[in-house]
């Protein structure tokens, strides 16, 4: 595969993948990837199954689980990826893959609704949709704000609105942590200093880390019981008549005997 796009493919998708691709390659892409892989590592060895998809725009190789068989990478026709995919139209059959990891698949995309919903299909039930993201509450996000490079077109959804959306698909979140505490500074020498900030930060996982991580479960569809139809009343009851019994009249009548 060519680093040259498909002249069939959308013009603006593959300008921001390429895009986010060139801000990857650089020392703060490579910084956030770096505390990335780490925090995957730990999150995929617990998985197991036959296929995990990698969906995502960073120049890195597909993720490997060690106990899960096959792992292949999709995505923009460019290097590394080995099966060629539009965003909202996967290759894969409804509940093809055991695992599906979006790598800032949503921060760079022309519709997240639509691959979140690409990318929740592809999953069996009980499988797992991990999802990575710019968090916009920490310095990374307000550099996006502030700067004219490929992260200035990040979207950085906030965590809890992808928590919001992956309930409305079926999933139930299992996990969500932050990772890379240092601020994207372009001086290699403060970024030294400050590495202690990624041993404090991971130790009380408060939410003002570069990047998030949510690990979700697709909920099994089982049977549901069927309600009873509710029964209209047919008239309202009224109470019979009783007839009061006098213990003046009763005493008379046992004089009388």
């Amino acid at each position: 595969m060519s680093d040259d796009p498909f002249a069939n493919a959308d013009a603006d998708w593959l300008s921001l993948i390429a895009s986010a691709r060139t801000w990857f390659r650089g020392a703060h892409g490579q910084l956030l990837l770096g505390e990335e892989q780490r925090l995957l590592e730990e999150e995929l060895a617990r998985f197991f199954g036959s296929y995990l998809v990698h969906y995502g725009p960073a120049v890195t190789p597909a993720a490997g689980a060690g106990q899960i068989q096959r792992s292949v990478r999709m995505g923009a026709p460019f290097d590394g990826v080995e099966i060629v995919c539009e965003e909202q139209a996967w290759p894969l059959t409804e509940h093809a893959a055991d695992v599906v990891l979006l790598q800032h698949g949503l921060d760079f995309s022309l519709s997240p609704h639509g691959l979140l919903r690409e990318a929740a299909r592809s999953v069996r039930p009980g499988g797992h949709l991990v999802i990575l993201g710019v968090n916009p509450i920490s310095t990374w996000g307000l550099r996006h704000l502030m700067t004219r490079d490929g992260l200035a077109q990040a979207r950085c959804i906030a965590p809890s609105r992808v928590s919001d959306w992956l309930h409305l698909l079926g999933f139930a979140l299992e996990k969500r942590r932050f990772g890379c505490y240092r601020p994207p500074l372009s001086s290699s020498a403060w970024q030294a200093r400050l590495a202690s900030l990624e041993t404090w930060g991971n130790a009380w996982q408060l939410p003002g880390g570069g990047f998030y991580i949510l690990v979700a479960r697709k909920l099994v569809v089982g049977l549901r019981p069927l309600r009873q139809s509710r029964r209209e009343p047919i008239g309202k009851l009224l109470p019979m008549p009783v007839a009061k019994v006098s213990r003046r009249n009763q005493s008379i009548k046992s004089t009388y005997e």
